[in-house]
């Protein structure tokens, strides 16, 4: 029964998304609880379907808008942090990473849905928000125990510059962290340039966020393996 429950609410979940309603796609969630669909159904058959959907129809015909695609990172990250601590066993975090946009860059949409990707993806994000100095994102990477850093920039003069990516691979040498850490980038800038990704230091790049978590994931297991 609570199949077809989980089902239901995910088409019901899925217009509330497109109609950019929070309120009415959390209410959606809290009454699959109620109703008795557990929370790992809500996260694997509703969320994540739901979060793929989005992405899914801004990749393919551009009828997901932006604001729809943020909501959809948005509720995921509330929902997944919210129902986690309800599983009866707490999912395996598979990776800790460290996201903000490169020095100078105050643009952060994409960075927010790529961190809701990867939230409901079952890895662990520490968003260090916009304009972030390449030292914070190694100290706090460091300090936290994180896999993978990632960066995104929206122009190509923050992509390139020297206190972007370029900076935090510097400083990865200089503190000997290169095989602890990976560095991921992402953004409008690589897309127009296939090795950009190299020339500015980093280990990948991913050119959405439906790409993200499947990159970081293998940047993870080159960590912990290496």
């Amino acid at each position: 029964m609570t199949d077809n429950i989980a089902q239901l609410t995910l088409e019901v979940y899925i217009k509330a998304l497109f109609d950019t309603d929070k309120p009415a796609a959390l209410q959606v969630v809290q009454n699959a609880l109620d109703r008795g669909v557990t929370p790992e159904k809500i996260v694997f058959e509703v969320i994540i379907p739901g979060m793929e959907r989005m992405i899914g129809g801004m990749v393919s015909d551009s009828l997901v808008t932006l604001s729809q695609h943020f909501l959809a990172a948005q509720i995921a990250e509330e929902v997944v942090d919210r129902l986690l601590p309800m599983f009866a066993v707490v999912p395996e975090i598979r990776g800790h990473v460290i996201i903000g946009t490169s020095y100078g860059d105050f643009h952060g949409l994409g960075k927010k849905i790529v961190s809701g990707c990867l939230r409901a993806r079952m890895f662990e994000v520490t968003d260090l928000g916009i304009n972030v100095a390449p030292e914070r994102f190694v100290d706090e990477a460091v300090a936290v125990g994180a896999d993978v850093i990632a960066i995104s920039s929206m122009m190509v003069h923050t992509a390139t510059g020297e206190r972007g990516a370029k900076r935090v691979r510097q400083l990865l040498q200089e503190r000997g962290l290169e095989e602890k850490l990976r560095i991921i980038v992402g953004g409008a800038p690589y897309r127009f340039h296939d090795n950009m990704f190299r020339e500015v230091g980093a280990d990948a790049w991913a050119d959405s966020a439906a790409e993200a978590p499947e990159v970081v994931s293998r940047l993870v297991q080159e960590v912990r393996t290496s």
